[in-house]
């Protein structure tokens, strides 16, 4: 349902309200390019043969914890699809979460504090936000019209079987591009 924040509509915040999205936690992430158009290559057989604009994004997130040294992350599976992204981003403990967040899960804590608004920044979406916007500038050169969906869509993963689940799904997505949700064109 849409609300209106200033007398204008706006569509809610998909992410999880009590979350801090700084917490140390694993986080399965999908990003589609707009319109779902297949700016990163296409898939044959079951393999995804990356072009350009696919190598760019590849080299991008895995540059991710070269720059963010800070926030200790680690980087799980991941895959370039034709039209989207898939990855698992993984917060350690730093000085800036102050939280094990999957501690506060596996003991089931009631204590979860609500987020106040504030600068989005050493979470999940300052980290998606440089990525999007250093892949979108290499594009650029390539392709003038390369631009990525507005948002981006997040899983907490909450368990070793979740974690290991979402790892096979990403690994096998280039297989199933035929029943794939995102294929569109």
């Amino acid at each position: 349902m849409k609300e209106k924040f200033r007398n204008k509509y706006r569509i809610p915040s998909a992410r999880l309200q009590k979350w801090d999205y700084q917490w140390a936690a694993a986080y399965f992430i999908t990003i589609c390019t707009k319109d779902r158009l297949h700016y990163f290559g296409k898939i044959q057989n079951g393999t995804m043969i990356l072009n350009e604009i696919g190598n760019i994004v590849m080299i991008e997130w895995m540059k991710t914890m070269e720059i963010r040294q800070d926030m200790n992350l680690e980087l799980g599976e991941f895959v370039v699809m034709a039209n989207h992204f898939h990855g698992i981003l993984i917060i350690g403990d730093n000085e800036y979460n102050g939280r094990d967040a999957m501690h506060c899960v596996s003991t089931g804590t009631s204590s979860v504090i609500p987020k106040q608004f504030g600068p989005q920044r050493k979470n999940v979406s300052s980290v998606i936000r440089g990525f999007k916007s250093s892949v979108t500038k290499n594009a650029r050169i390539l392709n003038p019209y390369f631009a990525w969906q507005t948002r981006f869509h997040d899983h907490i993963i909450r368990d070793a079987r979740s974690f290991e689940n979402i790892s096979n799904y990403i690994i096998n997505n280039p297989g199933n591009w035929d029943k794939d949700q995102f294929k569109n064109n």
